[in-house]
């Protein structure tokens, strides 16, 4: 048994949202943010690697209210600093300006931290070099968001590329999660289904896209999907964050149709309330047998 189900390696950002209405807040962010208090809130014991100023953000504070986690904070000169603003009612489309970004992580500076998986959760590219897919695979069960590879500063902006090492670096990850445009992105397909098979064959295992309608997975044999029900979308940020942190820890002891449910359950119920999830795992159950 490892020490951690998971290690889970990203910045906290410093995020103002705007919604479509002019609704302005300000709040810490990040994938690591919100994927660590969605694992931890279901009973997983989790690992962060979050990184920041750290004479401008306490890093420990920001996850002082999660059950289960233990944080080994890392300085940077700058903190990754964001603007989102959110254009339409459903939130699928946004701007974001970007203020800041973080010092790459290097790997001379991951402490040796013994977890079942480790989840590298950057926000844009530079934030997780290349180099640190294969030195996590040495470790671990790899899990990565594609968005720390795809999104770019250029200019204060967030632009998309594609990842010039996607075919050399797949092959190192079990779990790979990406969202219906950045799979369009990685394989020029806008068919979910289709784009998991092409990711599949250049050599991740496991591949989870989220869409705002459902989630799905495929695993090399079956295309799974399960239907997000959420009543309303006030806490749409970090909906991906959320869905792929539970998915990959309750991988680690139930199948794929079990773990993909309770994700998307977890994800739905989250997406009612901003911030990250505060939840516990029974209010997850309750959920399931209401709406599942």
């Amino acid at each position: 048994m490892s020490q951690f189900d998971s290690l889970i390696i990203g910045e906290i950002a410093q995020d103002t949202n705007v919604d479509y209405d002019g609704t302005t807040v300000r709040a810490t962010g990040g994938a690591v943010y919100y994927s660590g208090f969605a694992a931890a809130n279901m009973g997983h014991k989790i690992a962060v690697l979050p990184k920041a100023d750290t004479t401008q953000v306490d890093l420990k504070a920001a996850f002082a209210a999660a059950p289960n986690i233990t944080v080994y904070p890392l300085h940077s000169s700058h903190s990754f600093v964001t603007k989102n603003v959110y254009h339409t009612p459903d939130r699928e489309r946004r701007t974001s300006t970007v203020d800041s970004v973080i010092d790459p992580y290097r790997t001379d500076e991951v402490p040796q931290i013994d977890a079942a998986i480790w989840h590298l959760a950057g926000l844009v590219g530079g934030d997780i070099t290349d180099e640190m897919i294969p030195f996590a695979a040495q470790r671990a069960m790899v899990a990565i968001d594609v968005q720390t590879m795809l999104r770019c500063v250029e200019n204060g902006g967030m632009v998309y590329h594609d990842w010039a090492a996607k075919r050399e670096m797949l092959p190192y990850v079990r779990f790979l999660k990406t969202d219906a445009a950045e799979a369009e992105i990685l394989t020029g397909l806008t068919d979910r289904a289709e784009a998991a098979k092409l990711l599949y064959s250049w050599g991740a295992k496991e591949i989870l896209i989220t869409h705002n309608t459902e989630v799905l997975v495929y695993d090399g044999k079956e295309i799974y999907t399960c239907p997000i029900k959420a009543r309303n979308l006030s806490g749409r940020t970090g909906r991906g964050d959320t869905t792929f942190a539970c998915y990959v820890t309750e991988r680690l002891t139930q199948d794929i149709p079990t773990a993909l449910k309770t994700a998307t359950a977890l994800v739905s119920l989250k997406m009612e309330t901003p911030g990250p999830y505060m939840g516990t795992r029974e209010d997850v159950e309750a959920y399931m047998k209401e709406f599942y």
